[in-house]
């Protein structure tokens, strides 16, 4: 019987499709492991948004042949989608399969000749959050994104599939799950909009929290941020931006301007008190002056974000940014990711700071060292000491 360990690099969807493909595998009957150490596959689910999410694929292959020889690699996801040859010509790889195989590797590995048992051997895993797809594919195409290119395809889980997924998540312990996709914005499910979707998952499950990844500006309506009254929804909008000067957006093909991003903000708060919100800023994007990037430092400093994530810009193969003149030379880059990570450190002391001393709902997930850690509905990561087992537990803390 083979044992399979999974790695995931990358956003949520890449998680839920990787929760997805762990149950498939386990009701097929492999072994799930939990270290590369411990296996006799190593399936890589990968990212390729950026050049430096390849160079981790390729690093994580070679450290886990390097840590058990006799390990066969499987790789899968949005750089096996790209970059087949490349990753073929790594160390101990096996296959290389694309996003449109995700749904059935449990079979692939079978004609691999990956054996396997009748039974259920599946490994002891978290179960206080769970990353549900509800949606995939993109073709807005932003001039810097590859991600139409490795996932063109774009289809919405049915909202009945969704719902039975939520029903399963709650008997088997969960209480949070994250509504995860490529751009669930524009979520179509059986005539069904974001909205609908939620309404019927707050009306037909009684799942303790629901969390949403990204959002675009133009997607916060009030009909859908209205819904946000129900406290059972997390209050985190991730709220992508990318630029706070509207000529780079201009130029990124972004659509929406910095007021309607600001609006969007304004109307997120104005439903839900104390609400997070976080962002992706875009670092050195090619053309981006001195003037356009003290712009996007403004913005984002009147807008109190809760977190950034910040990018290096990355020319990725066939954008139209990857061919645009005037990239930013790298030393420029590296300067202005470095005051923007500052930036985004004082942004999250500061939207911290406007809850000390307030009662939190926390769902705690596991300890490290003699401290439990968990979450708030609004993404304040929270530790506290306690001698009693707070794993999968939802406490109110103050903080």
């Amino acid at each position: 019987m083979t044992s399979i360990y999974i790695e995931t690099l990358g956003c949520k969807l890449n998680q839920a499709e990787s929760e997805a493909i762990r149950r498939d595998l386990t009701a097929d009957g492999y072994r799930i492991v939990f270290s590369a150490e411990q296996a006799d596959v190593l399936l890589l689910n990968t990212c390729t948004v950026t050049h430096i999410a390849d160079r981790k694929a390729r690093q994580a292959v070679r450290a886990a042949v390097k840590a058990n020889r006799d390990l066969k690699v499987v790789i899968t996801g949005c750089y096996a989608e790209r970059g087949k040859k490349e990753l073929e010509n790594l160390p101990g790889v096996a296959a290389v399969w694309g996003n449109q195989v995700k749904n059935c590797i449990a079979a692939k590995l079978l004609e691999l000749g990956f054996s396997r048992s009748l039974e259920n051997h599946a490994g002891e895993s978290s179960r206080n959050r769970s990353m549900i797809k509800i949606q995939d594919g993109c073709d807005l195409r932003c001039a810097y994104c590859i991600v139409p290119m490795v996932r063109p395809v774009k289809s919405c889980v049915p909202a009945d599939g969704t719902l039975g997924q939520i029903k399963q998540r709650q008997a088997e312990g969960f209480r949070e799950v994250v509504l995860t996709g490529t751009e669930i914005g524009e979520y179509s499910g059986d005539g069904t909009d974001l909205a609908g979707l939620l309404k019927r998952i707050l009306d037909e499950t009684s799942v303790e929290r629901i969390r949403i990844s990204s959002l675009q500006p133009q997607e916060a309506t009030p009909g859908l941020i209205s819904l946000w009254k129900n406290e059972r929804l997390c209050r985190h909008f991730h709220l992508s931006l990318q630029s706070g000067s509207n000529p780079v957006l201009r130029r990124m093909r972004r659509r929406y301007t910095t007021a309607d991003y600001r609006d969007a903000v304004t109307l997120i708060r104005s439903y839900v008190p104390g609400a997070a919100v976080t962002t992706d800023i875009i670092a050195g994007f090619p053309g981006e002056t001195d003037v356009e990037f003290e712009e996007s430092i403004a913005f984002i400093e009147s807008i109190g974000f809760a977190r950034l994530h910040i990018f290096p810009y990355s020319a990725r193969p066939g954008t139209p940014a990857a061919s645009m003149p005037d990239q930013i030379a790298p030393d420029t880059v590296k300067v202005r990711v470095a005051r923007l990570i500052k930036l985004g450190q004082q942004c999250g002391v500061e939207f911290k700071r406007q809850f000390k001393g307030q009662s939190l709902e926390v769902l705690f997930e596991g300890k490290d060292g003699d401290k439990w850690l968990g979450y708030s509905d609004n993404y304040i990561r929270v530790a506290i000491e306690s001698d009693e087992n707070l794993e999968n537990q939802i406490i109110s803390v103050k903080l």
